[in-house]
């Protein structure tokens, strides 16, 4: 989309804004410019000119921005923040980049930590950095390039590659039910339940799979990650209900029982995501075609 020339004031002009803005004076802007207090009023004077708003108030020698103007000002730092990212990106790693990646800490480290020295013996001349996200991430305000993202694929500009569907788990440590034959799902609902805040309705949602109602919220120990709710499970506080890529070493070793005999999919599942606008970043080109191969139903999980 061309934007057109009005709509794109110069860095120069721009620079001079923002740091009015963070600086608080005409003197403090100038001096890290490297420029003098007439040459900052000037850059203002014709942003305001191309504008056609009024950005600052002027006082004598004072000059202040409007709050219309600051807000603007919050805007316009954060692009100029991308593009000294991308310029230093670009500068790093001229050939072939770098790819920023928004990982979540479980996925990141048991499904995809084991699989990245295959694409690193592919592609020797790509970095790739990785930041753990619990929350949401956002691509209009991070220098995000790709984001390992549960859920569903229906991000507003974005595209995404599904990797895998979660299958969920019931398992407890063997203490925990060593005097109980066999566990049915109306015993599993008597049992204490570790919850992770992420999946609130996850096993609202496995009991409504194995016909039990639930009335309200179901009480138990509530975590942020699967670690956490893994290391719980493992020392008999409650029964948890896991992503089957993530215990089956601690299932291998009798570590944890479990307590049903299928893991089911109770919705959602990992893609891995990335904005529109960065669908040309070659590294990211490279991860993604090597991770389309990764995300085969018949791929083994790497011991």
């Amino acid at each position: 989309m061309s934007v057109p020339r009005r709509f794109l004031p110069s860095i120069a002009a721009l620079r001079a804004l923002e740091a009015l803005d963070r600086l608080g004076s005409a003197s403090a802007a100038a001096n890290e410019l490297s420029l003098t207090q007439g040459a900052v009023s000037r850059q203002i004077q014709a942003l305001e000119r191309q504008l056609g708003h009024d950005l600052a108030l002027r006082e004598g020698k004072t000059l202040t921005l409007t709050p219309e103007a600051g807000a603007y000002a919050d805007e316009i730092r954060q692009a100029l923040d991308r593009i000294a990212q991308a310029t230093l990106q670009l500068q790093a790693v001229p050939l072939a980049g770098s790819l920023n990646l928004a990982i979540l800490p479980a996925f990141g480290m048991r499904w995809l930590m084991p699989r990245l020295p295959e694409f690193s013996r592919r592609h020797p001349d790509v970095t790739i950095n990785m930041s753990t996200r619990l929350a949401p991430f956002n691509f209009a305000t991070e220098s995000f390039d790709a984001a390992i993202h549960f859920g569903h694929a229906d991000r507003p500009g974005t595209e995404a590659l599904l990797l895998r569907h979660e299958r969920l788990l019931p398992v407890c440590a063997p203490e925990l039910c060593e005097r109980l034959a066999e566990v049915s799902p109306e015993q599993i609902r008597k049992m204490p339940l570790l919850h992770i805040q992420t999946r609130p309705r996850a096993w609202s949602d496995w009991f409504a799979r194995q016909g039990i109602r639930t009335e309200g919220a179901l009480s138990g120990m509530i975590h942020d990650q699967f670690a956490t709710i893994t290391q719980a499970a493992l020392h008999g506080l409650g029964v948890g209900l896991m992503p089957d890529y993530l215990i089956e070493q601690d299932l291998a070793t009798g570590r944890l029982v479990a307590l049903h005999p299928d893991s089911e999919d109770i919705g959602g599942a990992y893609y891995l995501v990335w904005p529109r606008s960065k669908a040309r970043n070659p590294a990211l080109l490279q991860f993604r075609d090597w991770l389309a191969g990764q995300a085969q139903p018949e791929d083994p999980l790497p011991r």
